[in-house]
């Protein structure tokens, strides 16, 4: 690695450091501060703003046309904020939709290019962003330990993609998905599903659910950061089927918000399915 190079990660890292660092707190507020309502409607920007980064990696390039896509998503979770039954529904059919994604992606050899808009996609961009919000706000509203346990699955989920980004750079020697992220290693997966085996034995012994109850959160978590993985592949395989490394440039050394909250995308409804079927919490 020549002293260029160097340079460049050692900037980069700076740069995803400090984003963190102003972001951080504020999620961290919000989650923790804010009511359920006031936190719903926090996601709620979040959502449109990756809706906003959505729209172009389905083919809506114009600007009239990206507004009304943020529109359609801000009147769904309009919808599902007054309808609350719906929100089970939506992070099924969402969880269904990952597994099926996941082994699209385990048969793919080949991106093709894409061009114009791919309805497609602006279909999965409705499960994408709409099942989380629903997962997150169903999550949060749980009293009185919903903002903590909103905090434990994305501390969950980014110590995952953090030890999987460490571990692949020093360990990765096998490509998880050349054609899709050429970054990504075997070798990082193991490392951040090692992670999630101890944030779910962490979880067992916070929680005091006994030996059974402590495995099935940690199988949960496996599950989570597993599907958190197909998630961030599936954005990668957007991008590369339009050519673009990140979704914007919205958060220096992040990229843009999809980039970040991609893992996130699909591990929320999982993990929140999860909690009701094996009964913790109520």
């Amino acid at each position: 690695m020549n002293g260029a190079s160097t340079l460049s990660i050692g900037s980069s890292l700076r740069q995803r450091a400090l984003t963190a660092f102003i972001l951080g707190p504020l999620v961290l507020a919000a989650v923790l501060w804010l009511p359920t309502p006031g936190f719903a409607l926090f996601l709620g920007l979040v959502t449109l703003g990756a809706a906003w980064e959505w729209a172009p990696l389905a083919g809506l390039e114009r600007r009239y046309d990206r507004i009304g896509y943020l529109a359609f998503i801000g009147i769904l979770l309009l919808c599902l904020w007054l309808l609350p039954g719906l929100r089970l529904w939506v992070m099924g059919v969402a969880a269904v939709w990952w597994i099926l994604q996941a082994l699209h992606l385990a048969r793919l050899r080949e991106v093709p290019p894409k061009a114009g808009v791919q309805v497609s996609d602006l279909g999965s961009g409705v499960l994408v962003l709409a099942a989380p919000w629903a997962a997150l706000v169903a999550l949060h509203q749980i009293d009185p330990q919903g903002p903590v346990l909103v905090l434990f699955l994305m501390a969950l989920v980014w110590t995952a993609d953090s030890l999987a980004y460490f571990v692949g750079r020093r360990f990765g020697r096998i490509k998880l998905a050349p054609r899709i992220s050429p970054g990504k290693t075997r070798e990082g997966v193991y490392g951040a599903l090692v992670g999630a085996v101890l944030w779910g034995l962490l979880y067992g012994w916070i929680r005091s659910i006994g030996l059974s109850g402590t495995l099935l959160a940690a199988l949960l978590c496996v599950l989570t950061v597993l599907v958190s993985v197909v998630g961030d592949l599936y954005e990668s395989l957007l991008k590369r089927g339009r050519g673009l490394k990140d979704s914007s440039h919205l958060l220096p050394g992040h990229g843009g918000l999809l980039d970040r909250v991609d893992s996130l995308t699909a591990a929320a409804p999982v993990f929140v399915l999860g909690l009701a079927v094996i009964g913790d919490p109520p």
